[in-house]
């Protein structure tokens, strides 16, 4: 295609506008290395994007309750707000990045663009890590509401069969057109919002609600490390409910809006999360004491659905408001964040299909341009992962393998920005990050130390290494096969270039 100066403006095989001076030569090339991959549509409006970032980060509020007030009690709403300041050091490594480099397959894009192959593929090796574990953690929550709610007692067969059953209804979903995903996802976060706020205030003004629940203020039931207090390092695994901003850039491709707008997503999911769960938690905390709501510090989910039917009641307009509640601050935050990771998990799995990561078929896109391997390969993970978990320990060991996870990869997204900033002064930025290079450093030193305490809160070690393990080995097999064949690549602001 060409402007009205014969200029090329995109090529035949996506959506991506020609760099400064390329030219028709050049997008040529571009066909090349496109050529076999599906498109994915421009179809989302900002709104939608903000609306799956932030409805998958908006976190199990009422099913992980009791594990976030058991890593660091009544204190927890400042661990929150601590967070949320934390994080967006790195919310402005992503902004600057998301503009730079517009495509799907952030971490993937991020890592190598700024570092090399390598470093791409093992920020998105530990980012899938987390984003992979939702779904079947997430699907689990689901059922565990339901049984809570109808009081059914569930058999595990049971569990897991509902389970496979709502896995398959998300695959169906996602393999739609990506607006109608964007729809369901914004009424669902509305909703799930306003009842979360709702709640915290008939906690807060109720007679049960009182400061003497917030002594003592700082408590934890995980262990101290090398003389790390566990209030430190329950803080760190904090992380944990803000990880999702990055599925913004992740969305670009569909993104019917100017680019220059991501940053507003980026920046928004995380500070409108961060808000809600500093005024969500501090109300949480005062209905009862940690022990009661914790069980004992054992990490008991529905801490939230307990303080209304212990503390204020269960009869008459409170029974209503129950399942009022019950659906906006447990199944719909569930919901939204299984869809938002999962949305996103399947264009990085079509992003590593199509730069020579895994098998062209993974870029292979159904008539909604949809990928269909990936949905497919992240509906039977998470089957997988259904039939094989164990349900009593599975809360601790996802959680706190996703928060090393995702603080891992935002060190290497971080280094990756150092690096490029440095190397490439004159790429185009036009999102220009606050503080410039102090900011990117500040964003890596964080994303380090996460990483390090998250280690240390780990419940087992176990799932960790397998997982470490499984990437070890595609890694090699992309040296030794997939890469000698098929050379990596990637779109950057000096056009397509090989890794």
């Amino acid at each position: 295609m060409a402007d009205d100066t014969g200029r090329p403006t995109t090529s035949e095989y996506a959506e991506v506008p020609a760099a400064p001076g390329e030219t028709a030569e050049q997008l040529a090339m571009r066909d090349k290395y496109y050529h076999g991959s599906g498109t994915l549509k421009k179809s989302l409006r900002l709104f939608y994007v903000y609306a799956i970032a932030t409805g998958a980060i908006f976190t199990f509020m009422a099913y992980w309750d009791g594990f976030f007030l058991t890593t660091t009690g009544p204190f927890t709403f400042i661990g929150f707000a601590l967070m949320m300041v934390a994080v967006l050091p790195i919310g402005f490594v992503y902004a600057e990045w998301s503009v730079m480099c517009p495509t799907a397959g952030v971490e993937l894009v991020y890592g190598t663009v700024g570092l090399n192959k390598h470093a791409g593929f093992w920020s998105t090796w530990l980012i899938l890590a987390a984003w992979l574990a939702v779904p079947p953690a997430g699907v689990l929550g689901i059922v565990s509401w339901i049984n809570y709610m109808f009081d059914l007692n569930l058999s595990v067969g049971w569990i897991a069969l509902v389970s496979c059953i709502v896995l398959s209804l998300y695959t169906v979903l996602s393999l739609q057109n990506i607006s109608i995903s964007g729809r369901i996802q914004s009424a669902m976060l509305i909703y799930g919002i306003i009842a979360c706020i709702i709640g915290s205030i008939l906690w807060i003004t109720s007679d049960a609600w009182s400061w003497d629940n917030f002594h003592p203020f700082v408590q934890s039931g995980l262990a101290s490390h090398f003389g790390i207090p566990a209030a430190v390092i329950g803080v760190a695994l904090l992380v944990t409910p803000y990880f999702g901003f990055e599925i913004v850039p992740n969305m670009v491709e569909e993104g019917d809006f100017p680019i220059k707008k991501q940053n507003q997503a980026i920046l928004g999911s995380i500070i409108t999360c961060g808000l809600l769960y500093v005024f969500y938690y501090f109300a949480l905390s005062g209905m009862d004491t940690w022990g009661a709501l914790t069980g004992d510090g054992t990490g008991a989910p529905f801490a939230s659905l307990h303080a209304f039917k212990d503390q204020i009641g269960n009869t008459g307009f409170w029974a209503v408001w129950l399942w009022i509640f019950g659906i906006g601050a447990a199944l719909f935050p569930i919901t939204t964040s299984v869809l938002g990771f999962w949305l996103s998990s399947v264009r990085m799995l079509f992003a590593m299909g199509r730069q020579n990561f895994l098998p062209k078929a993974f870029a292979k896109t159904n008539r909604h341009h949809q990928p269909i391997l990936p949905n497919l390969l992240i509906l039977g993970i998470s089957l997988a992962a259904i039939m094989t978990m164990n349900y009593s320990t599975f809360l601790q060991n996802f959680f706190t393998l996703m928060a090393f996870a995702a603080a891992s990869c935002y060190a290497i997204i971080s280094a990756a920005s150092i690096v490029a900033a440095v190397k490439h002064p004159d790429w185009e930025r036009p999102y220009k990050i606050p503080g410039g290079m102090f900011m990117r450093v500040l964003s890596l030193i964080i994303s380090i130390v996460f990483a390090f305490l998250t280690v240390l809160g780990q419940a087992g070690y176990t799932v960790m290494i397998e997982y470490l393990a499984i990437g070890a080995a595609l890694w090699l097999w992309m040296m030794i096969v997939k890469w000698r064949k098929e050379p990596v690549w990637m779109e950057t602001p000096d056009g397509i270039k090989e890794y």
